[in-house]
């Protein structure tokens, strides 16, 4: 007699005395239900199978979960082997050194490392990682995929930008990913006198002080640790659920021990044995798609971040505790779950006298959560009172115990809700209705993971929201005037009109803003301080720029204009004056020269005017004159700016731009200007846990698939029977829909309660204003729902495959 076919008022028997078992005996029971888990015929391997893929999806990805760990250091390794940072005047240049500049650029939002190199003597200067020996002039290295993006058709544009001859392939010890867009090239010193800021290095990589970690912004270690919270306890559910897949046939094995003398607790030990080998399959699957899953990160990139093959490695600790919790939570689950279940010699009966849920230690969990981050409020990190590593333990064992309390409320809230529906409503709706009165701990587990996803997903939206916008600083950047900005190494005042007319030349660019500054010096010393002379900055450009960094009513060639410096401290007022006299002479250390003066009148016409910020958010002071009242050739040390305003018709504009300054100089990158940016490390954490959110994601929907079949499989011969009966399959597919949607909407509204009750909790605790992301609590809902929707479409072909009439065949 199946468990369909017991009485369902009939009183479970009382439980036999428990006696004393051996490990051996243990051992023996388990072993015997592993022999029924191979043994039991189709339906048993079917069962065994759907256990091992179920338990396999989460255990690769908790490999995955346990390699990022060795994927960053060995990451990180590489690149502080490659770094040239060397505090500034440290390097004095000799034989055995090398001088560098970096020469990073951008295409087309793909960033490209690189770097322009000469020795500095006939010595042995240090060879970076990855390479065999230092690059000629006009020869460079570059990594596998710059190569494959130069070779490429995409690549057409970025060629012109090289002047250098491939020599060879970077190695991947000199590479932090597979995708790097990384390069080395050798240029002349005499080349060097056009790039801005070069320095000396006598060796490559970091030093232990130079490495030196810094702390991490308390929010951001926040988000880490809840997001690792949230991406990993989805997953140690579903493979608690996976481990409870039941059938008929196992009901009635375990009918049949009893009949042949087995205890109830030899029984169970059975059962377990079954659950230990389909999680021992598991595990060997889950192994598999680790290895498959390996490879196959090791061939993509997301938001510019890779990883070699070779990096993803588990922790042997973590990887050791993965291979024993597995197993001992396959057997503790499948006991625990037997306990509620009678097993007779005349079959199993299934909740025989149904107990309502207890609902206090479901509301204690989420209490205690509470209660472990209330005392973090406005004091976690470790500039509040010490005990960082204490605090992170507290804040992630306060965020799992809320979560896992919504899970444990679910059961019960399905429970009370669908044991109020009446025998209204469509007949879908009513065979729904009537499946999860009968059994809603089956259809609550299979949603229980999405909950928990969804629950942590709004939370980290909140403190993503509040963290992202405290930690986005505003610029002073105006791109609706400019976009680009490039700072242009010129040594004379002709090279910089030279440098601006190639700037206009070049394809895309509608409009230029060029600025040439140096300082001038008055022709006396300070009365204040005799040991040094006062400057003043000069700025040379035309009226349409002039406008754009002055506030200036009319303009016309010829025109100075005046701009105050603020006074500090009592300082002498300044010495630019209509009609003053300034010298222009310069030593080459960069000092007034008043033994060789070079003077230059200020034009009585020359008016005082407030200064404006330009488009890159700064303000000047000082001399502004155009062309023709000054000559830009006469500047000792000139500095040129060239603001740049793009044609948006031309699509590629900023890269013709970007061409046409590594053309001016090998190691000359242009900026794009923004309105706000944000910190490099809130950026990597984003990304991180966008990969990771994406692949429990993934997980969830297949495992959910996985849910779904083993529950059809479950009721295979009643829905061939329902069919045979004269049941329309739509209406049986409603019915399985309405089974799904009930708990999903119950579930997503308790997700959405918890998750608000712990991003209010987060933001307390690093300090935030309360603040409700309604877009992102919104979208997080959706996905939920979408995800659930998704599964129950994928089920409907294998749904109608056991509609059919062979579903009623039996032995």
């Amino acid at each position: 007699m199946s468990g369909q076919d017991a009485i369902s008022g009939q009183d479970a028997p009382a439980e036999e005395p428990r006696s004393r078992v051996s490990v051996a005996r243990w051992a023996a029971d388990l072993a015997m239900g592993g022999r029924f888990a191979v043994t039991g015929g189709r339906e048993s391997w079917a069962r065994t199978i759907m256990t091992a893929v179920g338990v396999g999806l989460g255990v690769a990805l908790l490999l995955l979960a346990s390699s990022v760990p060795n994927m960053y250091q060995q990451r990180n390794e590489r690149g502080d082997a490659r770094s040239s940072f060397t505090p500034s005047g440290e390097v004095k240049p000799g034989a055995d050194t090398l001088r560098l500049a970096n020469a990073g650029t951008t295409f087309r939002d793909q960033d490209i490392t690189g770097e322009v190199m000469a020795p500095d003597g006939d010595g042995t200067p240090p060879v970076p990682p990855g390479i065999d020996r230092i690059p000629a002039a006009g020869e460079m290295w570059v990594s596998p995929a710059l190569k494959k993006l130069l070779e490429s058709d995409e690549g057409e544009l970025l060629r012109d930008r090289f002047p250098y001859r491939t020599i060879g392939v970077i190695g991947d010890s000199g590479l932090s990913g597979p995708s790097d867009l990384a390069y080395y090239a050798g240029i002349s010193q005499k080349a060097f006198g056009h790039v801005n800021s070069s320095y000396h290095i006598d060796h490559w990589g970091l030093t232990k002080k130079q490495d030196a970690d810094q702390p991490l912004d308390p929010a951001l270690l926040l988000l880490i640790i809840v997001g690792c919270v949230v991406l990993l306890l989805p997953v140690l559910i579903f493979i608690a659920t996976a481990a409870r897949f039941g059938g008929e046939r196992r009901d009635r094995r375990l009918a049949a021990l009893r009949l042949v003398g087995a205890d109830i607790h030899m029984t169970r030990r059975i059962a377990a044995g079954e659950s230990l080998f389909g999680s021992l399959f598991g595990l060997a699957v889950g192994a598999g798609l680790f290895l498959l899953a390996r490879e196959i990160i090791g061939s993509i990139e997301v938001w510019d971040i890779s990883f070699f093959t070779s990096d993803i490695v588990p922790s042997a600790p973590l990887a050791l505790v993965i291979a024993a919790a597995v197993p001992a939570s396959a057997v503790m689950v499948t006991l625990i779950a037997l306990r509620g279940i009678a097993i007779e010699p005349l079959g199993v009966v299934r909740n025989a006298k149904p107990k309502r849920r207890r609902l206090w230690w479901r509301l204690l969990l989420p209490l205690l959560g509470l209660a472990l981050l209330l005392p973090l409020a406005g004091g976690f990190g470790a500039g509040s009172g010490g005990g960082g590593d204490m605090k992170a333990y507290q804040a992630a064992a306060g965020a799992v115990l809320l979560l896992i309390g919504i899970t444990a409320l679910l059961p019960w809230v399905v429970e009370a809700v669908v044991e109020r529906f009446g025998g209204r409503g469509s007949v879908p709706w009513q065979l729904a209705t009537r499946r999860l009165q009968l059994s809603s701990g089956t259809a609550s587990r299979a949603v229980s993971g999405i909950t928990v996803a969804v629950a942590g997903a709004i939370a980290l939206q909140m403190l993503f929201a509040s963290v992202g916008a405290q930690d986005r600083e505003d610029t002073g950047q105006d791109p609706n005037r400019a976009q680009l900005i490039a700072n242009v190494p010129v040594s004379d005042g002709d090279q910089a009109r030279d440098a601006f007319a190639r700037y206009r030349a070049t394809k895309g660019v509608r409009d230029l803003l060029g600025v040439t500054e140096d300082y001038i010096s008055d022709v006396h010393r300070s009365k204040d301080d005799p040991t040094s002379v006062p400057e003043e900055a000069i700025t040379v450009a035309d009226c349409p720029t002039l406008r754009e960094v002055v506030r200036i009513s009319s303009c016309k060639n010829g025109d100075v204009f005046l701009v105050d410096s603020p006074s500090y401290y009592g300082e002498e007022p300044g010495f630019a004056k209509p009609g003053a006299k300034v010298n222009l002479a310069y030593r080459d250390d960069g000092t007034p020269d008043l033994r060789k003066k070079k003077l230059w009148t200020i034009p009585d016409s020359a008016t005082k005017v407030k200064p404006r910020q330009d488009p890159t958010g700064s303000e000047r002071t000082g001399i502004f004159a155009t062309p023709g009242a000054f000559d830009a050739a006469d500047l000792p040390g000139p500095q040129a700016s060239a603001m740049i305003r793009l044609d948006p018709k031309v699509p590629d504009g900023v890269e013709y731009v970007r061409n046409t300054s590594m053309a001016l100089s090998p190691a000359m990158d242009v900026m794009r200007l923004t309105s706000t940016s944000q910190s490099d490390e809130f950026q990597v954490i984003r990304k991180a846990l966008f990969i990771g959110a994406t692949a429990t994601l993934l997980l969830i929907g297949a495992s959910m698939i996985v849910t779904t079949l083993e529950q059809l499989r479950e009721r295979k011969r009643l829905l061939s029977v329902l069919v045979a009966f004269g049941t329309r399959r739509t209406t049986l597919s409603w019915s399985v829909l309405w089974q799904t949607a009930v708990p999903v909407v119950l579930g997503l509204a308790l997700s959405i309660a918890g998750g608000l009750a712990l991003g209010v909790m987060l933001l307390k605790m690093v300090g935030q204003p309360l603040a409700v992301d309604w877009t992102g609590l919104s979208t997080m809902t959706g996905v939920g729902g979408g995800v659930i929707l998704l599964v129950t479409l994928v089920s409907l072909p294998p749904l109608w495959r056991m509609m059919r009439p062979e579903g009623l065949r039996t032995e």
